[in-house]
């Protein structure tokens, strides 16, 4: 994205233009490393519990639940998965631990209400079910670093970037997604194809990562730059 169109995002209508004018020293070219991977945070059943509704009338029932920003996240995230896999970008999930062995109930990613630990509800969800040689991670903490053998899986592949969907974006993906940059690796989070619970917390972390951290850009900016960067390894 070229560097007048910095911030044609999904901020515009909560970002004032003073702020916006305190940010001009972020702006830059943003850009798709050369060996990157995906990264889908948390795509499991338990953030689309409920179906379509607004995340406030499905909280007494489905407190995990991102409800119709779950759902309006799908056929995107689905068209991003198959650009992926269509130029042999490896894939890494991350989901919460639930095997009995690592007593799951004893370590929490988050200060939300618990739910029961179902290995049901944190399976990856159809519409984006891994395939053989991708890399389900299991984590305790937000962050998909944290305590897993994440790096060393990117590290064998000689991964130096990543593109990032799921959720939440206030959540795991900006735990997971700090973590990315402050391990050295370039990252760019595709804003249809992550998702809150909160639109304005969705809309306020985006910015927020998009100017410090990572590199936001829309599905359509990820499909034209990521083709500039082949010839790619085999």
């Amino acid at each position: 994205m070229a560097v007048d169109n910095f911030e044609d995002h999904c901020w515009k209508d909560v970002v004032t233009p003073e702020i916006l004018k305190t940010y001009t020293p972020y702006h830059r070219e943003t850009f798709i490393g050369q060996r990157p991977a995906l990264l889908a945070i948390d795509l499991y059943n338990l953030a689309y519990e409920g179906g379509p509704k607004e995340p406030h009338e499905l909280v007494d029932t489905h407190k995990s639940s991102c409800g119709v920003y779950a759902y309006n996240a799908i056929k995107p995230t689905q068209e991003l998965f198959a650009l992926a896999r269509s130029l042999k970008i490896p894939i890494f999930y991350t989901t919460t631990e639930t095997r009995k062995e690592a007593n799951p109930d004893k370590v929490y990613a988050t200060n939300r209400q618990r739910v029961k630990i179902d290995p049901q509800a944190f399976e990856i969800r159809e519409e984006f079910k891994p395939e053989a040689d991708d890399v389900v991670i299991f984590k305790e903490r937000a962050s998909g670093f944290f305590g897993t053998p994440l790096i060393a899986h990117l590290t064998q592949k000689g991964i130096d970037s990543l593109i990032v969907c799921g959720e939440s974006t206030s959540g795991c993906v900006r735990a997971s997604s700090v973590d990315g940059y402050s391990l050295g690796y370039h990252v760019s989070i595709v804003e249809e194809c992550v998702f809150d619970r909160s639109p304005l917390s969705h809309k306020v972390n985006l910015f927020d990562m998009h100017h410090k951290y990572c590199d936001v850009m829309k599905l359509e900016e990820v499909k034209e730059k990521i083709k500039q960067e082949r010839p790619r390894a085999k």
